[in-house]
């Protein structure tokens, strides 16, 4: 297989897998360098493909949702409650932002979807050593969230509010 015949079958891949592909998996699964798998994606997004690159690996971007940005907060010891309410109810959290008096924006992309993936992530931000973001503005920051539809965003509202989390939404 030549390198653009790999490039069209990896696009596949990454198109059809519910969860993102990690450059070693890719790499394992074409018999390729994970520099090679680099490169590979390099010259898919120059080729106007939109494939994200994560923490646990490469996805393409959402087609056909639609997507609302909210702004919460609350302790640190609430991210799960907070993350757990938006997945089960059909949610993604596309990132997290903050709006810092001195460094601006400070974005994170988060891309999850289901609670094996938040549990995934709490597990990271434990074992990191790192403080969530929301800690540098004692909890108030923002979520990307994608959904299928404005109902499914409408419900995610609706918890977060019951939650006590919501600040507002922003349409977006």
């Amino acid at each position: 297989m030549n390198g653009e015949e790999r490039r069209k079958v990896m696009l596949d891949c990454i198109r059809k897998s519910n969860a993102p592909l990690s450059g070693s998996r890719l790499a394992e699964l074409f018999g390729i360098s994970r520099q090679v798998v680099v490169q590979d994606i390099a010259l898919l997004r120059a080729a106007d493909c939109e494939i994200i690159s994560t923490n646990r690996g490469y996805l393409c971007a959402s087609g056909q949702r639609v997507r609302r940005i909210f702004e919460v907060k609350h302790t640190e010891k609430e991210i799960a409650e907070e993350l757990y309410a938006i997945v089960d109810c059909g949610g993604t959290v596309e990132d997290i932002f903050i709006r810092h008096e001195v460094y601006g924006e400070l974005r994170a992309e988060m891309h999850l979807s289901s609670r094996r993936q938040v549990k995934e992530f709490l597990g990271e931000i434990q074992n990191g050593g790192s403080a969530p973001l929301s800690h540098i503005t004692s909890g108030h920051h923002y979520h990307t969230i994608l959904a299928e539809s404005e109902d499914v965003l409408d419900s995610i509202e609706e918890e977060l509010k019951e939650l006590g989390y919501l600040v507002k939404k922003q349409l977006s």
